[in-house]
């Protein structure tokens, strides 16, 4: 490994940023569903493995179990050696490479490059681990799909509700736990093949094609988005809070506090600072989505106008002021509010340092 490399590698944190955040949650989540229960099961530890790269063992373990896994469920050909220390760090290069070009990986930067040198960038170490979890998730897939439809599969519980889910929406039968996947999802294509011929719909919004590179350029910029709409949404749920909390400071309020607290709660608890918006809400869009409606036209308010929005103020609205630019000095009298009068506080100018 030359020194060139290594100052490569040290830099990666300024310039993977949020993609390498994003890469590790998502091996992370992929190795459990995988039921991986290794060494590397935490994310901390995950990601210390791989800023050592190939370099390190409980890394390259991974990596092996992922290529054994992977080949005993497809046709792989190409394998790994575990290595035992860091000295063989190239030669799992190497050999990596061999597995990466069988898988045909679309990944510039698990393909580009030297070969030696590809795995110094936790990022790149990450993108592997997802890319290899990805086959196998889908390896394992391809197989259930192909043993007999007779055999009844257990589904994931998270997938299951999911699942669930979109049955209650399309309005299909409760789906049963041992429903072989290709009826499922057979079932689920018929269901919306027929309601889509029934249903108007528009052309996507987004439809353009993609490269990897543009990819994960999208990932990087939905990652910022997300962080932007989290701040800005625990700013505005800390105002309400404190909003709230003033309208508890009333003795009245104390004598009310619990059933004020029964109603405010289950609302509090609801307001989530995190968004569930992701990227295949994107690619689900359609161009209605695009138009932007104007809430105070005509046709809206027929269907959204309340009793509130009938109420008309009569009169002249009083002008409240506050223009900082329209008040001249010197100020107004002030007076203390006291019983039986008190003294008056005059404002002055204040002496202004002459220009010279």
């Amino acid at each position: 490994m030359s020194p060139e490399d290594l100052d490569q590698a040290d830099d990666m944190d300024g310039e993977d940023g949020g993609a390498q955040e994003i890469l590790l949650r998502e091996a992370a989540g992929l190795l459990r569903e995988l039921g991986y229960t290794g060494p590397l099961s935490n994310e901390d530890d995950l990601l210390r493995s791989c800023e050592s790269g190939a370099a390190c063992q409980l890394f390259t373990s991974l990596c092996v179990w992922l290529v054994s896994e992977l080949k005993s469920v497809s046709n792989l050909e190409d394998n790994v050696s575990p290595t035992e220390g860091p000295a063989d760090s190239e030669t799992f290069q190497l050999e990596m490479s061999g597995v990466i070009s069988e898988l045909h990986c679309p990944c510039t930067s698990l393909t580009s490059n030297n070969v030696t040198s590809r795995l110094l960038k936790p990022a790149n170490c990450l993108q592997l681990i997802v890319f290899l979890s990805t086959e196998l998730e889908a390896a394992r897939l391809l197989k259930k799909s192909n043993v007999s439809t007779s055999e009844p599969v257990r589904h994931n519980e998270d997938v299951l509700y999911e699942l669930r889910l979109l049955g209650k929406a399309l309005d299909l039968p409760e789906i049963s736990p041992d429903v072989p996947v290709t009826e499922l999802m057979r079932d689920l294509e018929n269901k919306i093949t027929e309601l889509s011929g029934m249903v108007q719909m528009s052309s996507p919004l987004f439809k353009a094609q993609l490269e990897p590179e543009q990819w994960e350029t999208l990932q990087e910029l939905h990652y910022s988005m997300l962080k932007e709409y989290e701040c800005r949404m625990r700013m505005l749920v800390t105002r309400f809070d404190v909003t709230v909390q003033s309208f508890h400071w009333s003795e009245r309020a104390q004598l009310k506090e619990k059933s004020m607290n029964e109603v405010y709660s289950p609302l509090r608890k609801s307001l989530r600072a995190e968004s569930g918006i992701t990227i295949p809400h994107l690619l689900a869009a359609r161009e209605d989505y695009s138009r932007i409606l104007h809430t105070c036209n005509a046709t809206t308010c027929q269907k959204t106008r309340s009793a509130i929005q009938k109420m008309l103020m009569t009169g002249t609205v009083p002008d409240r002021g506050g223009r900082p630019n329209e008040i001249e000095p010197p100020m107004p009298t002030w007076e203390k509010r006291r019983e039986g009068g008190g003294k008056s506080q005059h404002w002055g100018k204040r002496n202004k340092r002459k220009r010279t």
